[in-house]
């Protein structure tokens, strides 16, 4: 399997795709270096919201289930509403946004992320708590999908990677940051005001949006039928399979960190914020070397990776009952995971062919998938008695089955390379 060479092919809106891909938007060149930044600021704000209100959940886990008068497992089924929420907004935004003016639906999309996150801080009951995550995903993929097209519009020539991959620094970000601290806030305020400060977040970013990303008009030369043409292509939906299984291996684990170091590693709450803010810092490295594994070749790195995260999710398994032991396991579940995802993102874009705005946003569906199956399989075995170290075994088990997707992937890349 010879390294195969990253190619991306940037289209400026209205205008014809280039030869060699790389190039930004005539616009680009009027763009100044302050305007650019305080477009990223305000993109990246949205980003960091987002990043808090799908993973802070997970921290706050045992005072949700107390508040909403349920059990663990059960509150973890409200990580699967987002996650599901993610899944099928993702491709309708993109679809339907194509063409619309790409200033007005971020700012929308921000509205609607704010609304559902109010809904979340003021849901009654279970049900209602159900439907708000729903409606708090539904922004998601559309948000960092469109986002992206606007940076690269803004981006000088030979660019664009670079200012998508400043977009995507909001979700890192807040995971170093932003989640810990929603943790600590939502364990010593109640868990309603860490959704609070989301919506504040949301309607914040709304605000930026409007005053620092310029007006760029939509692809009057995109079609649906052009975008929906990935979904004839078979490699197209083993990628996207292997994300959805292969990286539910992480949120079995992951979607359960809260009670695994109280119950399991015998530490006080106050210690989970800082399980969650090692795993913030380690996946900044791990996007970084991710990305630098995968110029190296795409697939090698899905593979090591891939093979990284099953071993190290079986390791915590068995680590999770010492506190140090437990830590730098996590590490080494970071480091892979989160290179993993690069690895994934950079393969659905090429395998999406034409169809850039929908794999740019089936990857985000295609890891909430994982996010549901793995928070919901995780809750399962909790629920069965198996205590909370089984999640992390059921994770190992999600990340093989992801690896054996990998190999059919392969094994249709060779046929297809030798045809």
């Amino acid at each position: 399997m010879p390294p195969e060479r990253v190619s991306f092919i940037i289209v400026p809106e209205n205008s014809p795709a280039p030869a060699d891909g790389g190039s930004a938007s005539p616009a680009a060149s009027t763009a100044s270096s302050r305007a650019r930044l305080l477009a990223a600021i305000a993109l990246v704000t949205g980003g960091f919201g987002i990043g808090i209100t799908e993973f802070v959940t997970m921290g706050l886990l045992p005072q949700i289930a107390e508040g909403l008068a349920v059990s663990i497992p059960q509150a973890g089924h409200t990580i699967s509403a987002y996650a599901v929420g993610v899944v099928v907004g993702a491709p309708l935004i993109a679809l339907g946004a194509a063409r619309l003016p790409r200033r007005a639906v971020l700012i929308t999309l921000m509205l609607l992320f704010a609304g559902g996150n109010a809904l979340t801080a003021i849901a009654p009951t279970y049900a209602t708590m159900m439907g708000a995550r729903f409606l708090a995903g539904l922004p998601h993929g559309g948000f960092f999908g469109l986002a992206a097209l606007v940076a690269i519009s803004m981006a000088p020539k030979g660019q664009g990677g670079r200012a998508v991959g400043t977009v995507m620094l909001g979700i890192p970000i807040a995971m170093v940051v932003g989640v810990p601290s929603g943790t600590w806030i939502g364990q010593e305020l109640g868990w309603r005001v860490a959704f609070w400060a989301c919506t504040a977040i949301g309607l914040l970013t709304a605000l930026l949006v409007r005053l620092w990303v310029p007006h760029t008009a939509g692809d009057r030369d995109n079609s649906w039928r052009t975008e929906l043409s990935a979904f004839r292509n078979l490699q197209f939906w083993i990628t996207v399979l292997v994300g959805a299984v292969g990286f539910g291996g992480f949120f079995a684990m992951y979607s359960y960190i809260a009670p695994t170091v109280t119950e399991v590693t015998g530490m006080g709450q106050r210690w989970v914020p800082i399980f969650l803010l090692v795993y913030g810092i380690v996946s900044i490295i791990g996007t970084s070397g991710g990305g630098r594994l995968a110029d190296w070749s795409v697939l090698r790195t899905l593979v090591l990776t891939g093979v990284g995260s099953m071993v190290s999710l079986l390791a915590f398994w068995q680590t999770q009952q010492w506190l140090i032991p437990a830590l730098i396991t996590l590490v080494v579940v970071g480091l892979s995971s989160s290179a993993w995802v690069i690895a994934l993102n950079l393969r659905l874009i090429q395998v999406a062919g034409r169809a850039r705005t929908l794999g740019a946003a089936m990857i985000h569906s295609s890891l909430n998938t994982a996010n549901a199956l793995g928070a919901w399989l995780g809750g399962l075995v909790i629920t069965l008695g198996y205590g909370y170290q089984a999640p992390s075994l059921v994770g190992a088990a999600l990340s093989f089955a992801g690896l054996i997707l990998l190999a059919l992937s392969l094994l249709v890349h060779r046929r297809s390379q030798a045809v």
